[in-house]
């Protein structure tokens, strides 16, 4: 992630200068209205820029999901180490985040200015009425309150240093603007790289979704009585995209479920509802391969929450804390060993076993990475195609929501949540087996929930986890059911019973060595020579007596820790953390603007 940090100094009068100057302009184009707004390819062409300020995510940094995220910029990192501060907050800016604002808000207003059907410009204003909401949705979460603009400011207009709108005042607006798309936004697009109807359906389940469940959890809003509206919303988006007969969950195994995430086109993919296509004649890549063995890994947590193969808990299994790392991938959900690195893996390049980091946890994710060496040229040159909005998802939003308006029946789970596990060969959830045996393991997690579906609610949110992990939703859900302690987690990485050598890749032959000290040798002097010159060794100190980044949690046994947790502890202070600062050189060009919650 890119960080702008702005500097607070006599400079700022220069900055009020640079953002001035901004607006004068228009946006992404010096060419002027009349010259440029002539006809509808006019409109497709300007609004091919807002795609850019809409893509897929292939990793959850920062979350429990994570056992460790070697980046320290990632925001969500900053926040729960206590190092992210309004000083050094970045955004906000006129000529940074506002911008996307202000060009759909031109957009939208220089749209009705053409002489063509009313049917086609609808279409273009639902377009920039789809990326508006978008944006909004995004800034209410980071912030709750902020100015709402439905026009493209002028270089002297007042408005820009009004103060924040109320929360419940934008997000009725967001609401607006997306229902404004699902009805004028074409159906039939021909591909699935542009905005639809249905992409505008799957926005608006995600987001009333989102709103309504944040306002039943949070107190500090004071809006806890009015969420079953967005509810509702989210429910009647999700038919509409059930009822439609447009999309379908793709394949009926674990493998079908991997390609979904790491395919080269997902063109004629009936469960993808809006991708980033790649394209290698036009240089269209993303860096999928950097999930697997860079700067993350996955968690001990997320690995724990897949259910064994024939539908029962992994954390009801005799001693399930204590199961070694070729254990915990037996008999599970399949989804785990197309999320995880798992014992055996191979990259086709080598076609040797992958041998997963240690310092990073041992659970390297696999999830998103491309298994087709042909799909990898190099850093940023992978070409597989992303989902952005998928029919898993929307059939997630559905039993979410209808479980929290407390009205899911076990047919609203057959036409969701179990086809989500019948794809993958996994047994049906069952409403009233949930009920009457909550997870205790879950509900450590979420202790907020309560009720006669909280056994359902724990379940489903484990299949949310489970089946969208790593595409980005974590924080999200996370800060929606007001589950912030689990950001201040230590997250661990795999079990290891004893120091020594170990067989991380199946074949029965030691792959590494976790020993004390370079001058612990006597763990590995039985093994045979040829063994014991191809072990990758790890310490827990060097030679210097400093360690290597990692410990084991019971001293020479444990899970795998992070030193850099102990150092830099994580907390979570709640309603704090559940908001970023709005950073205080804006506060200083607006005096108007208010900090979120805990901020000031």
């Amino acid at each position: 992630m890119n960080k702008k940090y702005i500097v607070i100094s006599l400079a700022l009068l220069g900055l009020t200068s640079c953002e001035t100057d901004f607006l004068d302009r228009a946006p992404l184009t010096e060419i002027t209205d009349a010259d440029f707004f002539k006809s509808a390819s006019d409109l497709e062409i300007y609004s091919n820029g807002f795609y850019e300020d809409i893509n897929a995510s292939y990793q959850d940094p920062g979350t429990d999901n994570d056992a460790i995220n070697l980046n320290g910029q990632v925001t969500t990192n900053q926040v729960v180490t206590g190092t992210l501060t309004s000083a050094n907050a970045s955004g906000w800016t006129w000529s940074g985040d506002w911008s996307k604002l202000r060009s759909y808000n031109y957009f939208l207003q220089h749209a009705q200015m053409l002489d063509t059907s009313d049917e086609e410009i609808a279409h273009y204003i639902g377009i920039g009425r789809f990326f508006r909401a978008y944006f909004y949705a995004g800034m209410v979460k980071n912030y709750s309150d902020v100015p709402w603009y439905s026009e493209a400011l002028s270089a002297d207009s007042e408005e820009m240093y009004k103060a924040c709108d109320p929360r419940s005042l934008v997000m009725d607006s967001v609401m607006v603007d997306l229902q404004y798309a699902v009805d004028h936004i074409s159906e039939d697009i021909g591909t699935r790289t542009r905005i639809s109807k249905w992409a505008a359906l799957a926005l608006l389940s995600r987001i009333a979704l989102y709103e309504g469940t944040y306002r039943k959890y949070h107190a500090e809003l004071n809006l806890q009585g009015d969420y079953t509206r967005f509810l509702e919303k989210a429910v009647w988006a999700c038919e509409e995209l059930m009822n439609s007969g447009q999309f379908s969950l793709y394949g009926n195994s674990g493998a079908d479920y991997g390609l979904l995430f790491n395919s080269p086109t997902l063109d004629s993919n009936p469960e993808v509802i809006l991708q980033r296509a790649s394209d290698k004649s036009l240089g269209i890549s993303n860096n999928t391969s950097s999930v697997q063995g860079w700067q993350w890994s996955l968690s001990r947590s997320l690995m724990e929450t897949y259910l064994m193969a024939d539908g029962s808990r992994f954390t009801d299994q005799p001693d399930y804390d204590k199961k070694g790392f070729k254990e915990v991938f037996e008999n599970r959900d399949p989804r785990l060993k197309e999320t995880f690195t798992y014992p055996g893996f191979k990259r086709t390049e080598t076609g040797l076993p992958y041998v997963p980091k240690v310092t990073a946890g041992c659970y390297d994710q696999l999830k998103f990475y491309p298994k087709d060496e042909s799909l990898r040229e190099g850093w940023d040159m992978d070409f597989t195609s992303l989902p952005i909005f998928r029919y898993g998802e929307v059939l997630l939003n559905y039993a979410e929501a209808k479980a929290e308006l407390g009205t899911l029946t076990q047919d609203d789970l057959d036409r969701s949540i179990n086809l989500l596990r019948a794809r993958v060969q996994m047994p049906p959830m069952s409403l009233s087996d949930a009920n009457a045996r909550p997870d205790s393991w879950l509900a450590q997690q979420y202790p907020n929930v309560s009720g006669t579906n909280r056994g359902v609610i724990l379940e489903i949110r484990r299949e949310r986890r489970v089946e969208t992990a790593c595409e980005g939703l974590r924080w999200a859900d996370i800060q929606r059911w007001a589950a912030g302690e689990l950001f201040a987690l230590n997250n661990e990485g795999a079990y290891f019973p004893s120091l020594g050598a170990f067989d991380l890749t199946g074949d029965d032959k030691a792959d590494i060595a976790i020993l004390a000290n370079p001058s612990d040798t006597t763990r590995i002097q039985g093994l045979p020579a040829d063994v014991r010159a191809n072990l990758t060794l790890y310490y827990l100190q060097k030679e210097d007596g400093t360690d290597d980044g990692f410990y084991l949690s019971d001293g020479e046994s444990g899970y795998i820790g992070f030193t850099s947790y102990l150092q830099n502890p994580r907390h979570f202070i709640s309603p704090k953390h559940y908001y970023l600062p709005i950073p205080l050189s804006q506060i200083t060009l607006n005096p108007n603007l208010k900090q979120p919650f805990g901020w000031e």
